[in-house]
C-alpha cells in the first residue's frame, strides 16, 4: 500500500511503500540522495547499494518513480525521517535535462514574468508555486463555506451569451452557428434573474474581459466570485455581508496556513471587523490636500488613491480593508440604483484591499420601469434578444437586492502580496499570451 509523504514518520522502523517524482537527486561522501514529491510533500531516499544507485543512472528531475524501504527517523529530512534501503523502481524515465530547476525558488521579479508563465507546466511543480495555487483553493472553500452558512445557493450561469451584459466595447465577440455571440463579462443578469427563486445566490466562475491591457491588475480571462442577495432593507445590508465574508474568509486563511504565508513572505494581515468607510469625494479631498495632486475632478478613484487611502486606514485605523462610497451617478451601470437621497450619487461601494479594488458592492434597481429608463439613458435596447428574459424576471417581481462582484485573482494575489494579478493565476490570459 502506497503511504503519503506526512504520514511516513508513523511508520518508524517499518517497510513501505512511496510513489512520486525525482525532485532533487545529490550526490554527497560517495551516498546519493534523492528527494521524492507526491501530492502531500517530499520523502528523503538514502541510496547507498550499487545496484540501486545504477537505476538512477541518467533519470532526471521529474522522472516518475516507487520505492520501496525502512522508515528512520532523521530531524533534518522532511516530515522527520527517511527511507534507508530503498528499492527503486523507474515508472516513467525522463532522461532530458527540464528546462527550469523545480526544487529552487522560483523567480517572480517582473522582467522574468514571461519565463514563469512560459514554463508554467513544469514550475507548478515547485512546493512554493503549489503553496499559492493551494491557497488560492482554500480561499474559494472559505468562501463557498461562508456562502452556503448564509443560505446562498451556488449556481452556474451560461457564458455564451446573446448580448453584452454591461455594455461597452470590451467584450469578446464570436460566431454562433451564424449569430453573433459575446463570452459573458459577468453573471450579472443570471444572478439577479436567480433572485426571483432562490433570493440568494453565488457562483464562482469565470469573466472575459476585451480590455487592451497590460497592467498588473488586469486579465483578459478572470475568476470572479459573485453574490446576488433579496430582501435587503438597505444598501447597507450588501456592505455588511461582503464585509463579514472578507473578515471570516481572511482571518480563517491566516489562522490555518500562517507557516505557508509565511514561506510564501506575504504580509502580516491587519484587519478589523468593521472596515473604515469613506465616500469617493472624501478619498478625492484627503489624497489632494496629502499629496498636492489634485483629484477632485476624478469619476472613479485613480489606483493611487486606491493605494493611499489603503495604507492611511491601516496605519490610523488599524485596517487595510476600505470601503469606498457615493460614487457619482455619471460611473454608474444601468443596473445600479441612484441614491434616494443624493441623486447626484450611486449606492454603490467599492472593496479595497492592499491598495487594489477588490469587490464592486451596489443595491440593483429592481423597479422594471425605473430600469427600463436607466437602460436607454445608457443606450441600451430593452428589446435587444439578450434583455428578453431579464426583463421579465423583474416584470413578475424581483424585491430589492445587491450584490457585488468579487475577483479571486485579485483577492489571491494581495492576500500573498504578489506583485501581478497573473501570478496568482495558474494560465493567464492577457493581450499578449494565449498559451500554455
Amino acid at each position: 500500500m502506497r503511504v503519503l509523504s506526512r504520514d511516513i514518520q508513523q511508520y518508524t522502523g517499518q517497510e513501505i511503500t512511496i510513489a512520486g517524482w525525482i525532485h532533487k537527486k545529490r550526490l554527497l561522501g560517495g551516498i546519493t540522495f534523492i528527494n521524492v514529491r507526491d501530492r502531500a510533500g517530499l520523502v528523503q531516499c538514502v541510496v547507498k547499494d550499487a545496484d540501486e544507485v545504477e537505476k538512477l543512472r541518467g533519470m532526471q528531475i521529474g522522472t516518475v518513480v516507487s520505492v520501496s524501504g525502512t522508515v528512520t527517523e532523521e530531524s533534518r529530512a522532511p516530515n522527520g525521517a527517511e527511507l534507508h534501503q530503498p528499492q527503486i523502481t523507474v515508472n516513467v524515465p525522463v532522461t532530458e535535462q527540464p528546462a527550469i530547476e523545480v526544487d529552487k525558488r522560483i523567480d517572480h521579479k517582473p522582467e522574468n514574468q514571461d519565463t514563469l508563465f512560459e514554463n508554467r507546466p513544469l514550475n507548478i511543480r515547485n512546493l512554493q508555486e503549489q503553496q499559492i495555487f493551494r491557497l488560492r483553493s482554500e480561499l474559494n472553500r472559505y468562501i463557498r463555506e461562508f456562502a452556503i452558512s448564509q443560505e446562498f445557493v451556488e449556481i452556474q450561469t451560461p457564458k455564451l451569451l446573446a448580448g453584452a451584459t454591461e455594455g461597452g466595447a470590451e467584450i469578446f465577440k464570436l460566431d454562433y452557428f451564424g449569430q453573433e455571440a459575446t463570452l459573458a463579462q459577468s453573471p450579472q443578469l443570471y444572478k439577479q434573474m436567480l433572485v426571483g427563486a432562490f433570493e440568494r445566490v453565488f457562483e464562482i466562475g469565470p469573466a472575459f474581459r476585451a480590455e487592451p491591457s497590460m497592467t498588473t491588475r488586469h486579465l483578459s480571462e478572470t475568476t470572479m466570485l459573485d453574490l446576488e442577495m433579496g430582501f435587503i432593507e438597505n444598501h447597507d445590508d450588501v456592505l455588511q455581508m461582503v464585509e463579514r465574508m472578507v473578515f471570516q474568509v481572511l482571518t480563517n486563511v491566516y489562522k490555518e496556513h500562517a507557516d505557508e504565508l509565511k514561506e510564501l513572505r506575504a504580509p502580516d494581515l491587519v484587519l478589523k471587523p468593521d472596515f473604515p468607510r469613506y465616500s469617493v469625494a472624501q478619498v478625492h479631498e484627503m489624497y489632494t490636500e496629502a499629496t498636492g495632486e489634485d483629484t477632485t475632478q476624478e469619476k472613479d478613484l485613480i489606483p493611487a488613491e486606491e493605494r493611499w487611502i489603503c495604507d492611511y486606514a491601516r496605519d490610523n485605523q488599524g485596517c487595510e480593508a476600505v470601503f469606498v462610497t457615493e460614487f457619482p451617478v455619471e460611473a454608474m451601470k444601468f443596473y445600479h440604483m441612484i441614491n434616494p437621497d443624493n441623486d447626484k450619487t450611486v449606492l454603490w461601494g467599492d472593496l479595497l484591499f492592499r491598495g487594489l479594488e477588490i469587490a464592486t458592492c451596489p443595491q440593483r434597481e429592481h423597479r422594471y420601469d425605473v430600469l427600463v429608463q436607466q437602460m436607454k439613458g445608457a443606450g441600451i435596447d430593452p428589446k435587444h434578444p439578450g434583455y428578453k428574459y431579464y426583463l421579465e424576471a423583474f416584470k413578475n417581481g424581483l424585491p430589492a437586492h445587491g450584490g457585488c462582484g468579487f475577483g479571486i485573482d485579485r483577492l489571491v494575489q494581495k492576500t500573498i502580496g504578489l506583485h501581478s494579478v497573473k501570478e496568482a493565476t495558474l494560465f493567464p490570459r492577457d493581450l499578449n499570451r494565449l498559451a500554455p
